[in-house]
């Protein structure tokens, strides 16, 4: 079986709050260790009500305190957000109390608004900068040298296991220059996968962190007792969607009545836009599921899937990600 993964984006629904997100989150986390999945993965978002996940390094200790075997980690640290020594010591000390069992993935969008990227970005010159970031980043993690000015402490000579993350071509050879494992977001940017894959595969060179390319997919599913339900429950995420597009992120929203409903709720061209950006999904009982995993692994062959559900019912949620496994055993 190929290996599955959650990503978590830490959603607060309508009528709660962030405090129940991470009880929901822990929750979650640990039917995940049960169910065998292999990863735990948050990412890094700010200014956006609907997703508690901003200080991703502290709910990454807050989820791998609360299990015992699952790996947890980011996905991702949006790196230009920060100076690398202190993510080399965030990540030092996780991994310090929590060893082998951290991972660390890394990208070079805000996770923000513009807004809220220059109130992060203080003395930050250029995104661009990133690949020198990520490069400063390993260093910290390599033992310490004598007369080594700076070192990361905790940090050095721990085992972290680092990834790229993107979304376009840029994160593939870069992941690919540097050796290290890759992550493509194709859960909501799905238009360069095919192109980016095979440049990874193509270009990658062998280093002392990983010898062959290594390649994670994002997939939202959500998986439920029936194609009817599970479109049902699909129809939170569509909303979520549509209203980020129209610059009014708010809480995650409960399902409409129906998945047919969505189109009273957007435009044609809104639903078309969602539909394209959210193309790869796989929605249904599992059945359903189990075939459209396949067809997703047969097709891009990648080595392990991240599973996302942004389901508005956290026991549904939960359920989901059970029905979802289980279907592919």
């Amino acid at each position: 079986m190929i290996p599955l993964s959650v990503l978590d984006l830490a959603p607060v629904t309508e009528g709660s709050d962030a405090g129940q997100t991470f009880a929901n989150s822990l929750d979650l986390a640990r039917a995940a260790e049960r169910f065998g999945y292999r990863r735990y993965w948050l990412a890094e978002h700010h200014n956006m009500p609907g997703i508690a996940s901003a200080a991703t390094a502290v709910l990454i200790g807050h989820i791998a305190g609360g299990t015992s075997t699952i790996r947890v980690g980011s996905g991702g640290v949006m790196l230009p957000n920060h100076a690398p020594l202190q993510v080399a010591e965030q990540f030092g000390t996780l991994a310090s109390l929590y060893p082998h069992r951290i991972d660390l993935g890394l990208g070079r969008a805000p996770g923000t608004d513009q807004a809220a990227a220059r109130a992060l970005r203080r003395y930050y010159q250029n995104a661009e900068e990133f690949p020198a970031d990520v490069v400063e980043l390993m260093r910290y993690f390599e033992p310490a040298q004598a007369g080594q000015a700076v070192r990361a402490v905790p940090g050095a000579g721990i085992d972290v296991e680092m990834w790229i993350l993107g979304s376009s071509l840029f994160g593939a050879r870069l992941a690919a220059q540097l050796g290290l494992a890759y992550a493509f977001a194709s859960h909501f940017a799905p238009d360069s996968l095919e192109d980016a894959l095979a440049l990874y595969r193509r270009e990658f060179r062998p280093s002392l962190r990983l010898a062959q390319p290594h390649v994670m997919l994002a997939l939202n599913v959500v998986a439920a007792d029936t194609d009817a339900e599970a479109a049902c429950l699909f129809t939170t995420q569509q909303q979520a969607f549509i209203n980020l597009r129209r610059g009014r992120p708010g809480l995650i929203p409960p399902p409409l009545a129906s998945a047919e409903a969505i189109h009273t709720f957007c435009t044609p061209q809104e639903k078309a836009g969602v539909d394209h950006s959210l193309g790869c999904a796989v929605v249904g009982s599992p059945e359903t599921v189990r075939k459209g995993i396949a067809a997703f692994v047969a097709r891009h062959q990648p080595d392990e899937l991240m599973l996302t559900t942004n389901v508005f019912d956290h026991a549904k949620r939960a359920r989901s990600f059970e029905l979802a496994i289980k279907a592919v055993i």
